[in-house]
């Protein structure tokens, strides 16, 4: 939510010395950020996974890292939580879990990490560091190594300068950090 106000916060400010095209563009970007967050917010209420044995798995593929709970062959994506960083795995004890995608019963792509079967000495400093919100930004930021292209993209089509230039890139490079976060990231 931290991420998606900050997205409609920068969008705000660059809304005010826009031309009427990038008005439009902007508020067309705001809308979605409000309708995707708000969606995924009433997504996120389902109960997850069943009061049962599950595994929490970190899964890396590209850039994006994010946690899973398998549970009796279903994968569900959940967003990150310090709590999970010293979940042994398996186990019948966790805490809420916030779902942030659509259940798979195949297993997702990528590099997938268990995690121990025991509690880690070191896991709750490694929970702490993880939940740090530079850590998240990090993360996050990668996935905004496209919005140059973006902006030059709009100046190509819309034309403005510089100006224009900076405005579309700014808007892209805080897109991309909502929607990474918004997807359920994981920095641990």
């Amino acid at each position: 939510m931290t991420v998606a106000a900050g997205a409609l916060a920068t969008c705000c400010v660059l809304a005010v010395p826009a031309t009427l095209d990038q008005l439009s563009a902007i508020v067309t970007v705001a809308v979605a950020i409000v309708g995707y967050t708000a969606f995924r917010v009433l997504m996120a209420q389902r109960r997850v996974p069943p009061d049962q044995s599950i595994r929490r798995v970190r899964q890396q593929h590209g850039l994006t890292s994010r946690s899973w709970i398998e549970h009796q062959g279903t994968w569900t994506p959940v967003y990150f939580d310090p709590a999970l960083v010293t979940l042994p795995t398996p186990t019948n004890t966790f805490p809420r879990l916030y779902p942030a995608g659509r259940v798979r019963h195949s297993e997702p792509p990528g590099k997938l990490i268990d995690n121990p079967t025991r509690p880690d000495p070191d896991g709750a400093a490694r929970a702490h560091t993880a939940a740090s919100p530079l850590r998240r930004l990090t993360l996050d930021a990668q996935q905004a190594i496209a919005a140059p292209f973006i902006g030059v993209m709009w100046v190509y089509v819309d034309g403005g300068g510089v100006t224009a230039f900076a405005g579309a890139t700014c808007v892209a490079a805080v897109v991309a950090i909502w929607l990474a976060a918004i997807n359920g990231s994981d920095p641990s």
